[in-house]
């Protein structure tokens, strides 16, 4: 009798939500849940494996495809899939999975209750609270910006940025997004395309919710945000590589635009001596827009689910490169 697949999970995950593997695979993983596995410990694990679940914290690429000559699947316990080198992996006749959909709404609920705490700066506000710097009621203290009536420019109308259109729809918003293509789902949503210079320059938010890849790395540089209103806020949900964050930090500081909010960077975790986390109209948020008890027992689980289908040779709900499937 042939031997199981062997399974390396790099995080420790519940047990319920590995549940597909169980029986088909032998899993083993590294025990921490907060604390990523060394890389040194993955390559070593990945000699052995069969099958790789991985996070978002970690890589694989080249490096890691060279150490692992078993490695039959790679499934990765997110949407984006930028931390893994798909063009390898389909090379190498290895498909790799990922977990769309069912991070969908609760992604699009942070997106937007971010857009809220800028606007109507709810971070300043818990601070002063906190510090003692709450004033008798006075008649501009912490004035914000409204949110319904104004225009949202959606960077990226994707399964998220439908979601954060829907939700807009309901504060009357006038929506705009931008993207290498037309939406045929945009009607109905009663969004309009246009370029990505005309919908900073026209949007009260700019929210990023598109993938992560060399042509849209630091699409938000110092010529975007200098076509944004002075009055606008940037929301980034999506990938921190979109922003430029040296020039994002010179526009918050000059005033060239009214605030950011943020749920990922270029450095996670962001360093506490960052100079964002300087800025009182940045809210700063760590990567949590998925975080739900529900979604992350869904996504854990479908990634699962994904990685023993692959290995079995049946063809998994969400394959990257399905050209590699028989």
């Amino acid at each position: 009798m042939a031997e199981p697949p062997r399974v390396y999970v790099t995080r420790a995950l519940p047990a319920e939500a590995l549940g597909p593997l169980q029986g088909v695979a032998e899993v083993q993983g590294w025990p921490e849940a907060e604390v990523p596995v060394p890389r040194d410990v993955l390559l070593a694990a990945a000699a052995r494996a069969d099958g790789l679940l991985v996070l978002l914290t970690d890589r694989v690429d080249v490096d890691l495809l060279a150490a692992a000559p078993r490695l039959r699947g790679v499934s990765t316990m997110s949407v984006g899939h930028d931390h893994v080198d798909v063009a390898a992996c389909t090379r190498r006749g290895i498909p790799v999975c990922h977990t769309p959909d069912v991070l969908t709404e609760t992604t699009a609920d942070l997106a937007f209750a971010l857009l809220m705490a800028a606007a109507r700066r709810l971070y300043e506000g818990q601070r002063a609270v906190v510090q003692g710097r709450w004033p008798a009621w006075s008649p501009f203290f912490l004035a914000g910006h409204d949110v319904h009536g104004q225009t949202l420019g959606i960077v990226g109308l994707g399964r998220i940025g439908q979601a954060v259109a829907r939700r807009a729809r309901g504060f009357d918003m006038r929506i705009l997004y931008s993207g290498r293509r037309e939406r045929l789902e945009a009607a109905e949503l009663g969004a309009r395309r246009v370029p990505l210079q005309e919908l900073v320059a026209q949007s009260d938010f700019v929210v990023l919710l598109a993938a992560l890849t060399e042509e849209t790395r630091h699409v938000v540089d110092a010529d975007l945000l200098a076509r944004m209103k002075p009055t606008a806020i940037l929301v980034n949900a999506a990938r921190g590589g979109l922003v430029d964050e040296a020039a994002l930090v010179r526009a918050l500081r000059e005033g060239r635009i009214a605030g950011a909010a943020l749920d990922v960077f270029e450095r996670e975790p962001l360093p506490v001596d960052h100079p964002l986390l300087d800025l009182p109209n940045v809210v700063a948020v760590p990567h949590v827009g998925s975080a739900t008890v529900a979604t992350r027992m869904a996504m854990a689980r479908l990634a699962a689910q994904n990685l023993a289908d692959a290995l079995a040779g049946r063809r998994p709900r969400y394959c990257l490169n399905p050209e590699t499937l028989a």
